[in-house]
């Protein structure tokens, strides 16, 4: 389980980020808990208290550290649920002195992060099931049944940042579930503890009920 934002270092004092708070994961992951599940939370930059039954936590700060961290223990995973809201690109040269504040303008040579959802489909396994996250801001719905088939998920948990009260910092979130067989299911804005409740019934009655 992956949650939180990355933050991609500029220079000693300044990063890249996201408005990412982690809440979203870190009630996946305790609801999963209650089920029975084993649970490795792979957290990014948060302040969010982590509840006491999430006792496998791996703090990381950027996507490489966060990538390090999946890679060492997705051979191994049944489920992987990616909820982390990770920087698409990162400086390209960090510098090793705080920037001074000279002139008017400050240009940032930018690169490519790497796409860890990707990296994983490309390793997924026929018993693995995986699920990503998508915010999106138009052609919401297009757009994630094509990151499906293109990171080869199993399915998408969807948010758009048009719907009042979802998204980043809020303790409610209203989302779309789309699987690989491009089925769709639209959830009401519930609470972000409700919405993981919804969102693991999804995953468990789909690929779990045997």
């Amino acid at each position: 389980m992956t949650a939180g934002p990355t933050y991609e270092a500029i220079d000693p004092v300044r990063y890249i980020g996201n408005r990412s708070s982690g809440k979203m994961g870190i009630a996946i992951a305790e609801d999963l808990i209650l089920r029975g599940a084993e649970v490795v939370l792979i957290l990014g930059p948060s302040s969010e208290t982590i509840p006491p039954q999430i006792a496998k936590v791996i703090r990381v700060e950027s996507a490489e550290d966060m990538h390090r961290a999946v890679m060492s223990i997705i051979a191994d995973v049944q489920l992987g649920i990616f909820s982390a809201a990770v920087a698409d690109y990162k400086p390209r040269d960090v510098v090793e002195e705080k920037i001074k504040k000279v002139g008017e303008e400050l240009s940032l040579d930018l690169v490519k992060t790497i796409d860890i959802l990707s990296e994983v489909g490309k390793r997924k396994t026929a018993t693995q099931v995986i699920v990503g996250f998508a915010l999106e801001t138009n052609n919401e719905e297009e757009n994630a049944k094509q990151k499906i088939v293109k990171k080869n998920l199993d399915m998408i948990v969807l948010n758009s940042l048009k719907d009042k009260g979802a998204g980043f910092q809020q303790d409610t979130n209203k989302i779309m579930i789309v699987d690989k067989e491009n089925n769709t299911t639209k959830f009401e804005l519930k609470s972000k503890r409700e919405v993981a409740m919804d969102i693991n019934n999804y995953i468990e009655s789909k690929f779990f009920n045997s």
